[in-house]
């Protein structure tokens, strides 16, 4: 039975249920029928909450007005996660100063906007036999980075690339620094 599949009145058909009421009156434990004369009785479906307790327990409730909730909550849940953005920068093994200060001028807008940055120096032909070059690229780049970002862990080795990931620091320790 997935997540989301969920026994509703007849579909229910165990010998013994626990019966539990949706204004917190507890039924006890009866047969499967008498629980769901219960909900007919009231108006209101029979759900099995509880499949794997012994007995199982069923509740006595408005089915869809609980799915409505259910989906109102998930919407709210989704509306509060934040979104984190990864803006890549791609650099190679030959590349002057001058052109560092203006990627890294670029990554230093990305970090104050709250988004992480990930450098990757592309390792063509050769370079990627031995990719030190690249990795000392990085750390030059480390380097001029560390007042504003947090680099994750040490720069990798991810095929013809090696990438190092920044994340910006606390909102408190950017203004102390400022």
């Amino acid at each position: 039975m997935s997540k989301e599949e969920v026994l509703l009145n007849q579909d229910i058909n165990f010998k013994e249920v626990r019966c539990v009421g949706d204004d917190g009156e507890v039924y006890g434990i009866i047969s499967s029928s008498e629980a769901q004369e219960i909900a007919n009785s009231k108006g209101l479906d029979l759900v099995l909450i509880s499949p794997n307790a012994n007995p199982p327990v069923c509740k006595v409730m408005d089915y869809g007005k609980y799915r409505y909730q259910m989906e109102k909550k998930q919407k709210e849940a989704r509306k509060k996660q934040k979104q984190i953005e990864i803006k890549e920068i791609k650099l190679s093994t030959q590349i002057a100063q001058n052109d560092i200060n203006y990627k890294v001028k670029h990554a230093r807008e990305f970090i104050a906007e709250q988004k992480h940055v990930k450098f990757k120096v592309v390792l063509r032909g050769r370079e990627s036999s031995d990719p030190q070059g690249g990795i000392d690229v990085l750390h030059r780049v480390g380097t001029m980075m560390e007042d504003i970002a947090i680099p994750d862990k040490e720069p990798r080795v991810e095929g013809r690339f090696v990438a190092w990931l920044f994340v910006p620091k606390k909102q408190e320790k950017m203004q102390k620094t400022k």
